[in-house]
């Protein structure tokens, strides 16, 4: 969800049609992203038994949410719009993107390593495929940036009081 609020966040600080394309793209794929592991948490949570909740140490979550889905971290933590790394800067937001992505190749990467299900470990490998591929895109994109902020233009940051 992080990723996704990050990207349409930062579509409007993007210098070029090029760059604000891939993150219009690539937030949009998150979106179906969310989709894909909400289905594979219901799937798998569909039907437990009191005790198999127990057993999965899910009471504090069934408490809260049943089974339904809720975007949270591993450790229960709920998501909030704190996580976001959008500084407004098109370099410095598309190297956050790029960190994102590799941060979601190792968490799919870890998932992985704890199943053996076949029908968990099929869409694991294709979202972490696409992971690699917005990473590539990222970096096409950083590359358009940059020659884009190269070309003879004004750009004007205000001075620092600090720095007075």
């Amino acid at each position: 969800m992080g990723a996704i609020l990050r990207y349409l966040s930062q579509r409007f600080t993007m210098v070029t049609p090029q760059a604000k394309a891939t993150l219009n793209d690539i937030g949009t794929e998150e979106l179906a992203h969310l989709e894909m592991m909400g289905t594979i948490v219901s799937q798998l949570t569909q039907g437990l038994t009191d005790k198999q909740v127990r057993e999965a140490g899910l009471e504090a979550y069934y408490v809260g949410h049943g089974l339904g889905v809720y975007p949270a971290s591993a450790a229960g933590v709920p998501f909030t719009a704190a996580y976001i790394q959008s500084k407004g800067d098109p370099i410095c937001d598309l190297y956050e993107d790029l960190a994102a992505e590799q941060k979601a190749l190792a968490t799919y990467n870890y998932l992985l390593d704890l199943t053996n299900d076949p029908d968990v470990i099929a869409p694991l490998k294709f979202l972490r495929e696409r992971e690699i591929v917005h990473f590539q895109r990222f970096g096409e994109a950083l590359d358009i940036v940059r020659d884009y902020l190269k070309e003879e233009r004004v750009f004007s940051i205000k001075k620092p009081d600090c720095m007075m």
